[in-house]
């Protein structure tokens, strides 16, 4: 890989700011391997976030034992982004460009617009857990909680996620695989206090039934690998062409889905002796999650929570540069002509005034319950539909035909719509609707399998399995016309 890095154009090395957008990326300038894609996953995945999940999913009322269960399922999820990352290397370039041959140039850019929001939403969560690690900070310095200060700290926040995903990819895989032993370091010490005081054998609460089980589930999966999907070919456009698509699927599940197991199941262990307060407060449950460290300081050192929770900051900037990155290319993709860095930019401006209102009047834990529901509508069916197509086209991108957005592109369909992922994906989304439970009241026909089964949530299996069916079904023939076009036009 070093002759290749050395080969590569300045603005394309770690710390310059890169050029590249959704533009192609030649082969020359594929300096990536498997096991390098899979250190920028790990260093992000060695994440508070993940803590924060497993804990908030112990408050659903579940046993450790449980917990357990249902974090090991639904983190084999990110076997979907493995495979969601495959067209990237052939394609060379990003996942909302490669959308372009199953929705169409403008079809795509719908979908796009869903993913933008999505990744507004997971930036505005990382920056809401900054600002309230630094109030942890702050308190424990003796400096009270203050509109003021929560002003400073949004600000200093925004400001500071901007670096990374401003330098771009080289950067990004650098400082996050840097970041792995340090983090793995700390949460081993977690586990340490973890392992002494943990009440793992404690039974399961009343109400705890077999629906439950399937919003956990849920939950689970989206907040792992189901939520990343849309990203996955962002980060593997740099790998060559050529690359073995097991070893690509394989380094990613072990960089991801193995470090996450760990980390949710610490949540869940910690809530077992800093979940609720005697009066039966639940602590994850509540506007800053991050309580619970300081009222837990009784079994959690003083000191060990100052260093953990600056831990937790700069940890925080690292995963955040994932979706402020993927936020900026797929503006692009919505057809903005900005840089990539330039979007990067404009979307931190816009995470800045969502941030507000979300520190000063959101509930966190219901902010991201509500929040999850909203992406599995959407992502479920298109994540089945994105695999079809690809399944339907023999597994192959080309690259070229992907570049060409107007009348030239063999992906036109019908004015820049391919009309049958479109219905897939609006069936996909009803499918989805019809079985979730939200927490949210949705009018009974918008949500009948859910409401009719004690609020049974089967929306990512569903909303998955109905958008790829139909689509399947729907758009085989007009693939088949495509990629007879697409062949000719090679010949």
């Amino acid at each position: 890989m070093t002759d290749v890095v050395d080969r590569l154009p300045e603005s394309d090395l770690a710390f310059h700011v890169e050029q590249h957008g959704i533009d192609f990326i030649a082969e020359s300038e594929r300096w990536a391997t498997p096991r390098a894609v899979a250190g920028l996953w790990a260093g992000a995945s060695v994440n508070i976030e993940y803590l924060v999940y497993g804990a908030i999913l112990a408050g659903f009322g579940f046993s450790f034992v449980q917990c357990l269960i249902l974090i090991v399922v639904g983190n084999l999820s990110w076997v979907l982004v493995g495979l969601t990352s495959l067209q990237g290397p052939e394609a060379g370039t990003t996942t909302f460009a490669i959308n372009r041959a199953p929705f169409g140039p403008s079809g795509s850019r719908l979908i796009a617009l869903f993913n933008w929001l999505t990744q507004i939403g997971f930036e505005v969560e990382g920056l809401i857990l900054i600002v309230f690690a630094g109030l942890v900070l702050a308190n424990r310095a003796g400096v009270h909680t203050s509109t003021g200060l929560k002003v400073a700290l949004i600000l200093g926040a925004v400001a500071i996620q901007i670096v990374l995903p401003f330098l771009g990819h080289a950067t990004m895989a650098k400082v996050l695989r840097w970041l792995i032993i340090p983090f793995l370091l700390i949460y081993a010490a977690l586990s340490i206090f973890a392992l002494r005081h943990a009440h793992v054998s404690a039974p399961a609460q009343p109400g705890v039934n077999w629906q439950l089980w399937t919003v956990g589930l849920a939950f689970t999966i989206t907040l792992s690998g189901l939520g990343w999907t849309e990203n996955g070919n962002d980060y593997s456009r740099y790998l060559p062409t050529n690359v073995s698509k097991r070893a690509v699927v394989g380094w990613l599940f072990l960089g991801t889905a193995l470090p996450e197991i760990a980390i949710m199941t610490l949540g869940a262990s910690l809530f077992t002796f800093i979940g609720t307060l005697a009066n039966g407060t639940n602590l994850w449950n509540g506007a800053d999650p991050f309580t619970a460290f300081t009222v837990g300081q009784h079994v959690l050192p003083g000191w060990f929570v100052t260093v953990f929770m600056c831990f937790v900051i700069v940890q925080l900037f690292g995963i955040n540069s994932l979706d402020l990155y993927s936020s900026g290319v797929t503006l692009q993709a919505l057809g903005l002509r900005l840089r990539r860095y330039h979007a990067v930019l404009l979307d931190s401006v816009i995470c800045l005034g969502i941030t507000f209102y979300a520190v000063f009047d959101a509930h966190f834990s219901t902010l991201l319950k509500d929040f999850v529901e909203i992406v599995i509508v959407w992502i479920a069916p298109w994540c089945g539909i994105y695999l079809a197509d690809w399944l339907l086209r023999r597994r192959r991108a080309n690259a070229a035909a992907l570049q060409l957005t107007g009348r030239a592109s063999p992906y036109w369909a019908s004015e820049g719509v391919h009309w049958p992922a479109i219905a897939a994906q609006l069936l996909g989304g009803i499918a989805a609707l019809q079985a979730l439970s939200p927490t949210f009241t949705l009018p009974s026909w918008l949500n009948a399998i859910s409401s009719h089964n004690g609020h049974f949530d089967g929306s990512v299996f569903l909303g998955f399995g109905v958008g790829a069916l139909a689509y399947l079904v729907l758009g085989r023939a007009s693939v088949r016309r495509q990629e007879t076009e697409i062949a000719r036009l090679d010949a």
